[in-house]
């Protein structure tokens, strides 16, 4: 079945004339917004924070984001919180409706959502990832979850897929919503997972052939996945580790798929105007960590995720202060420090939370980035 339906009408064809998604911008260290979507962050906490999950303060930390020339906001796909004390995550924006309006609200960041494959259907999510690409003209990029937690899935009276087999269904998933992208003319699916007949979507993506993909697979499965598919894959691990991972993963890329990949990590900042605040105020989000909240997670992950396996132990506390991800705590000059050190590591990248994402993020701006262009991983 063929539409009638023409490249210059704009209904087929790709926006040759839009500018490049920014996350693959010349910056030497890309940068961006994580998990300002959902309570608490990147920290799990009752220590007292200005932060709340208003669409006041997400456009605030957008717009002040997109000032200060960052690449990237990336949110978390959250259906469900962790229980303990705080119910982190509990409160939390969807992402696809949340990206279409930080899109229109926004002039040069990249918007991403953060799809749970198993909860949206392939031809909804092309569809709506087509639409928030042409609200943002071609800024937008989708970060890829197989689906982890267990108690989401139940959310959907879905059956939480053995740990491989969610990531052969999301190959399918992605194969199934790249056709939609791309295919001018209705076909037919008949998959594993998914049937279909006269398959279409119009308009396509004005990025070409797909928008940006990120996927944070840290497991064998996972990091076979990122090489094949995305191009940004995203770790937590101590800078020591990088090398080696980031390494490993751009070879896999480029050897079995002839594609390159970039790496990036996620973060807590703790900047303040000596070191010895700064440390302060870290121990203080530890000392009143939600530490039933944190065993919460810590279970899951160790039992249905390869992504962290023996680290949980070792990582107790950054699951409480930073999501499990590393902290970048000291004085503006440190931190930026810091952000080099991974730069230097091999990251592409960083997307980062604070404890209070609006006031601090203004202050990142003012104290880091200056260092930061002094250090010469951004300009």
């Amino acid at each position: 079945m063929t539409y009638p339906m023409h490249e210059a009408d704009g209904l087929l064809g790709h926006d040759k004339s839009v500018k490049e998604n920014p996350v693959f911008n010349d910056q030497k260290l890309k940068l961006g917004i994580f998990a300002a979507n959902c309570s608490g962050g990147v920290i799990m906490s009752h220590e007292p924070t200005g932060f709340r999950v208003t669409w006041d303060q997400q456009l605030e930390i957008a717009r002040t984001a997109d000032r200060l020339g960052m690449e990237a906001m990336v949110p978390v796909g959250r259906w469900t919180g962790f229980g303990g004390e705080t119910n982190f995550n509990g409160v939390c924006f969807e992402t696809y409706t949340w990206a279409a309006g930080l899109a229109q609200a926004t002039e040069n960041i990249g918007i991403f959502t953060t799809t749970h494959v198993p909860t949206v259907h392939p031809i909804v999510a092309a569809k709506m990832a087509t639409t928030v690409d042409h609200i943002s003209g071609g800024r937008y990029g989708m970060n890829l979850v197989m689906g982890w937690f267990n108690p989401e899935m139940e959310l959907f009276g879905r059956k939480q897929l053995e740990h491989d087999e969610r990531y052969e269904y999301g190959q399918e998933w992605l194969d199934f919503a790249m056709e939609l992208w791309n295919e001018k003319e209705a076909f037919d699916h008949d998959g594993k997972f998914f049937q279909s007949k006269g398959a279409h979507a119009y308009p396509k993506p004005i990025q070409d052939p797909r928008p940006a993909l990120l996927n944070a697979g840290a497991s064998p499965r996972g990091q076979e996945f990122s090489a094949k598919n995305v191009d940004i894959n995203l770790i937590a691990l101590p800078t020591e580790e990088a090398p080696d991972y980031i390494k490993g993963i751009k070879r896999l890329a480029n050897d079995k798929y002839e594609r390159d990949i970039d790496v990036w990590t996620y973060c807590l900042v703790i900047c303040r105007e000596t070191e010895k605040e700064a440390r302060a105020a870290q121990q203080a989000i530890i000392d009143s960590g939600d530490w039933a909240g944190a065993k919460n997670v810590m279970d899951v992950l160790g039992i249905q995720s390869g992504s962290f396996g023996s680290q949980i132990e070792k990582y107790q506390e950054r699951f409480i202060a930073g999501w499990g991800g590393p902290n970048l705590v000291g004085t503006p000059e440190q931190v930026a420090e810091q952000f080099a050190e991974l730069s230097e590591a091999g990251m592409g990248g960083a997307i980062f939370g604070f404890h209070d994402y609006a006031k601090e993020l203004k202050e990142f701006g003012d104290e880091v980035m200056p260092q930061m262009r002094k250090l010469g991983i951004r300009h």
